[in-house]
């Protein structure tokens, strides 16, 4: 594997997930495979889980990690070609991603959406550059549109977890107070519909999600339709595909709680990508409860970043 931008990249999804399984039971297993190997992770955004996933999947496998927060430490990046540079950016993305990929092995880039231009945001034009310059392989550790180690880690995560063959698991939006992104819902969705799972996505009216993600899932605008026996339930907010960011109010009820899981699906177990706002998106009942298993989905993001890094040194 040399690039791991989304399940497309995946040749076969139920092996990488025993991968993953596997090295969670022996992780320093492969250690040979790292040895004096780099792998840069360079973050454009904030993270936690997937910065220190990630990071500590690497060492796992022997390897030797660098991160660098470009944000805040790198210069600002110019994107465009065929401009003059005599505005606020100092450094063109082309030499950036080319030096970068000079001192690694392995990049593993983060770069959120504006979510001002749909085009732009979907085009995935910063990580498809930052591809196209470092000549080396590249993990996604989000992108504008997908977040894939979330993702694994959560099929991760329902293949461990889950009582029956075909389990039925449940997208549903969540409140929030502010526009975010696509990214974890697309990608969740594009997972779950190449897993022999049941899948069901529920959001209200205005929140759709492209379908280019979601052929194959059941969608309704009835969340208590949705989550009627579910097994397991995936709280996550996101904005407007059309028109694009956009957020409404009034769907404050759509948040999940313990007495509507309860007369519904109450076998389920509910997941979040994290991190969440208490109370708002879910509630702290449901958190703090037996039906949240939110941080053992974090934690299994350390084995789904070992199983693609491995398959990366594989290929080397």
């Amino acid at each position: 594997m040399k690039l791991f931008s989304s399940v497309n990249d995946v040749q076969d999804v139920n092996a990488l997930v025993a991968e993953a399984i596997k090295l969670k039971q022996d992780p320093f297993a492969f250690q040979h495979l790292g040895k004096n190997k780099i792998i840069s992770l360079v973050f454009m955004n904030p993270s936690l889980r997937t910065r220190m996933s990630t990071q500590k999947a690497a060492l796992n496998l022997g390897m030797n990690a660098l991160v660098l927060n470009i944000d805040k430490e790198g210069w600002a990046l110019e994107l465009r070609d065929n401009v003059i540079m005599n505005g606020t950016t100092v450094e063109h993305i082309r030499e950036a991603a080319a030096v970068m990929g000079e001192y690694s092995d392995i990049i593993g880039l983060r770069s959120f959406p504006g979510l001002k231009d749909r085009e732009e945001d979907y085009s995935e034009a910063i990580f498809n550059k930052f591809v196209e310059f470092c000549k080396v392989p590249v993990v996604s550790l989000e992108s504008a549109t997908r977040h894939p180690l979330q993702s694994l880690a959560d099929l991760v995560t329902i293949t461990e977890l889950k009582k029956k063959e075909r389990p039925k698991v449940v997208l549903t939006w969540a409140p929030h107070i502010k526009p975010l992104p696509q990214a974890v819902p697309n990608s969740f969705a594009e997972w779950m519909c190449k897993a022999d799972v049941d899948f069901v996505i529920t959001h209200p009216d205005g929140y759709a999600l492209s379908e280019e993600f979601t052929s194959g899932a059941t969608i309704t605008t009835n969340q208590d339709e949705a989550l009627k026996d579910a097994d397991f339930v995936y709280v996550k907010n996101w904005s407007a595909y059309e028109p694009y960011g956009a957020i409404s109010n009034g769907n404050e009820d759509w948040m999940l709680t313990n007495a509507k899981l309860d007369a519904i699906a109450p076998e389920a177990k509910v997941m979040h990508c994290l991190p969440v706002r208490r109370d708002l998106e879910l509630s702290s009942e449901i958190l703090d409860g037996p039906k949240s298993i939110v941080v053992h989905e974090a934690g299994n993001r350390v084995w789904a970043a070992q199983a693609v890094l491995k398959q990366m040194l594989e290929a080397l």
